[in-house]
C-alpha cells in the first residue's frame, strides 16, 4: 500500500511538472499581467516599505500559477467545478487574512449576528420596547423624535464585540488586541440584523463557534467566519458549475470577480446570496438545456425552494422564481396545459411566503441604526411619490443613467469601514480593464448555445423587476423623504451579470473556444490575485 501510494504521488507531481512547462506562455502573460496591474495599485510608500508588497507579489505569483496548471490539468467540462472549488479557496483564503478587520460593508454587525447564531439562537431577542412609526417621527416636521425608553436596548452579544468595534478598519499590524482571548461575557449592542434568517449566517456561525471551542485568540472569530462562509461559497458555486451545462465559464467570471470575492471572503450574509443566485441560475440553465419531456414536478420544486431561500435572504431575489414560466414548456413531461398551473402555484406559494416574511423583517429595522438614518419613513416616502407624480421619472432617471454608470465602477471598488469607496477614483485603468474582460466572457463566449426567444425575453423581463424593485426598496427603506440617496452599489447586482449571455449574445465573432477559455482563465485569476495586491499596497506599506 505504502509503494502504491508514492507511486501515484509521484505520479501526480509528474504531471504538474509536465503541465508546468506545457502551460508556460500562459502562466508568463499572467505574471506580466498582476506586475502590469499591481504596480497601478502602488503609491510612493510603497517604493520605501516594500516588505509585505513583495511578499504578496511572490505569493500570488506561485498560487497563481499552481491555480493556471490545475485548470490545464482540469479543463474539461467534467472536471471544471473542481477549477472553480479550487481558485476561489486559494484567493478566497489569502482575502479573509488580508482585509483590514470588520473592514466590508456593514461587516461587524454581520459577525454580531452570526455570532448571536452561533449561540443557538433563530431570532434574536430584542430587549427595548417596542415602537412604532408613530413614535419615532414627528410628521409634521418630518423629524425623528428620540426615545429615552429605549436608550441601552439592543441585542445580546459577547463582549468581545467591542474589540472589533474599536479595531474597525484597522489591520493586525495596527492592533495590540488581536492576540487577546476570547470574552464571552454579555454585551448589549446596537444592531445585528434582526430582519435576515438565521441560515444566512450558519457558515459563520460555524467558524465562530470552532474559534470558541477551541480557545483561540479573538481574531480567529473574525478570520473562521470569514473561512467557513468563503467555503461555503467555493462549494456552492463549484456546484452549480458542475450542474449546468453550458456557460460554465460565465458563471465562473461572474463569482470570481474582485466585488463578488470581496463580500465571499467576509463574515456577511452576501456571501450566500451570491452564492444561491448563481445556483438558480445554474439550474434555470439546465432546465433550459434538458431534454425534451424530461422535467417533473421535482425540478420545479426544488428550484422554487431555492428561490425561496435566497428571496428570505434579499427579497427582490425572490422575483428568480418568475424564470419558471421561461423554462421551453415542451421540456416538462406534460403539456403546457397541465404543467402552468403548477408554474403558477409555486410561483404563488413562493410569492406569499416572502410578503409575509417581508411582514415580519420590515418592522424589526426600527430595532436598528437604520431607523434613524436619513430620516427615513417608508409611509411618508410612499405618499411623496404619490402626491408628487414628477419623482417617479426622476426615480427612473436615477436608476438608469446615475446608478448604472456608478455600478459599472463597482466591480473593482470596495465599501470600507472608514472609506466610502476605497478604489473609484484610484483604479480606473484596472476597472476598464476588468469591464473589457466582463463584455467579452459574458456576451461573445464562443459557444455553439442557443435560448428560444421566450428565454432571452424572459430573463430580460427578470433583470429589469430585481434591478428596479431593489431600488424602489430601497427608495422606500434607505433613502430620505423626498430624496433619492439609495444608497445601492454593484454587489446588490452580481447574480443579475449571470443573465446577461442568455439575454444578449454576439455570435459572430470568430474566437477559437480553447484559447479563449485560456485566456479567460488566466485573466480571470489575474484580477483575483491583483484584489489581493491592492489590499496589501493600500492597508499594509507600514509594517
Amino acid at each position: 500500500m505504502g509503494s502504491l501510494a508514492n507511486f501515484e504521488i509521484k505520479s501526480t507531481f509528474n504531471d504538474y511538472k509536465d503541465m508546468l512547462f506545457k502551460s508556460k506562455k500562459y502562466w508568463l502573460i499572467y505574471l506580466v499581467l498582476i506586475i502590469v496591474l499591481g504596480i497601478t495599485t502602488m503609491n510612493r510608500y510603497d517604493v520605501l516599505n516594500q516588505h509585505f508588497v513583495l511578499l504578496t507579489f511572490a505569493l500570488v505569483a506561485i498560487l497563481g500559477v499552481f491555480s493556471i496548471v490545475f485548470y490545464f490539468l482540469h479543463d474539461s467540462d467534467e472536471e471544471f467545478y473542481k477549477v472553480a472549488f479550487v481558485i476561489i479557496l486559494i484567493f478566497g483564503i489569502m482575502a479573509t487574512l488580508i482585509l483590514p478587520i470588520c473592514d466590508v460593508s456593514d461587516e461587524i454587525e454581520h459577525l454580531a449576528r452570526a455570532e448571536i447564531t452561533s449561540q443557538g439562537v433563530i431570532i434574536p431577542h430584542w430587549t427595548g420596547e417596542e415602537m412604532g412609526v408613530e413614535g419615532l417621527y414627528n410628521h409634521t416636521e418630518g423629524e425623528r423624535i428620540s426615545s429615552e425608553k429605549n436608550a441601552g436596548a439592543g441585542f445580546h452579544s459577547f463582549k468581545s464585540y467591542k474589540f472589533f468595534s474599536d479595531s474597525l478598519g484597522k489591520t493586525v499590524f495596527q492592533t495590540s488586541h488581536d492576540m487577546d482571548k476570547i470574552n464571552n461575557g454579555d454585551l448589549i449592542i446596537e444592531s445585528a440584523f434582526e430582519q435576515n434568517p438565521f441560515f444566512g449566517y450558519l457558515p459563520q456561525a460555524i467558524g465562530i463557534f470552532l474559534a470558541k471551542f477551541l480557545d483561540l485568540n479573538i481574531i480567529w472569530v473574525l478570520w473562521l467566519a470569514r473561512m467557513c462562509n468563503l467555503i461555503f461559497y467555493a462549494g456552492i458555486v463549484s456546484f452549480a458549475i458542475k450542474k449546468t451545462p453550458a456557460l460554465k465559464l460565465p458563471l465562473l467570471a461572474v463569482a470570481c470577480i474582485p466585488i463578488s470575492m470581496y463580500q465571499a471572503s467576509s463574515s456577511s450574509i452576501d456571501c450566500m446570496i451570491i452564492g444561491l443566485s448563481i445556483l438558480i441560475i445554474s439550474y434555470f440553465i439546465y432546465m433550459c438545456r434538458a431534454q425534451d419531456n424530461s422535467l417533473t414536478i421535482k425540478n420545479i420544486a426544488v428550484f422554487s425552494i431555492i428561490c425561496l431561500l435566497l428571496g428570505l435572504c434579499k427579497l427582490p431575489y425572490l422575483a428568480f422564481v418568475i424564470l419558471l414560466l421561461f423554462v421551453p414548456s415542451k421540456k416538462f413531461e406534460k403539456d403546457k396545459k397541465h404543467n402552468l398551473p403548477i408554474l403558477l402555484l409555486s410561483i404563488a406559494i413562493v410569492t406569499v411566503i416572502g410578503i409575509l416574511w417581508s411582514r415580519y423583517s420590515a418592522p424589526t429595522l426600527l430595532h436598528s441604526w437604520r431607523s434613524s438614518h436619513n430620516l427615513i419613513n417608508s409611509t411618508m416616502q410612499f405618499n411623496h411619490v404619490i402626491h408628487h407624480p414628477s419623482s417617479i421619472s426622476k426615480f427612473f432617471y436615477n436608476i438608469v443613467f446615475i446608478e448604472i454608470p456608478n455600478m459599472m465602477t463597482g466591480v473593482f471598488s470596495f465599501f470600507g469601514a472608514h472609506q466610502f469607496h476605497h478604489y473609484a477614483d484610484r483604479y480606473h485603468f484596472i476597472t476598464a480593464i476588468l469591464l473589457i474582460y466582463l463584455a467579452f466572457v459574458l456576451w461573445a463566449y464562443p459557444r455553439n448555445v442557443k435560448f428560444e426567444l421566450k428565454t432571452k425575453l424572459g430573463s430580460l423581463f427578470t433583470v429589469i423587476v430585481i434591478y428596479v424593485g431593489t431600488c424602489f426598496i430601497q427608495l422606500l427603506t434607505w433613502a430620505s423623504v423626498g430624496y433619492f440617496n439609495l444608497g445601492i452599489s454593484t454587489r446588490y447586482f452580481i447574480p443579475l451579470f449571470c443573465l446577461f449571455p442568455i439575454v444578449i449574445w454576439f455570435k459572430k465573432i470568430p474566437f477559437d473556444a480553447v484559447k479563449f477559455d485560456r485566456y479567460a482563465m488566466v485573466f480571470m485569476i489575474a484580477f483575483m490575485a491583483v484584489f489581493i495586491i491592492s489590499f496589501a499596497t493600500k492597508y499594509y506599506w507600514v509594517i
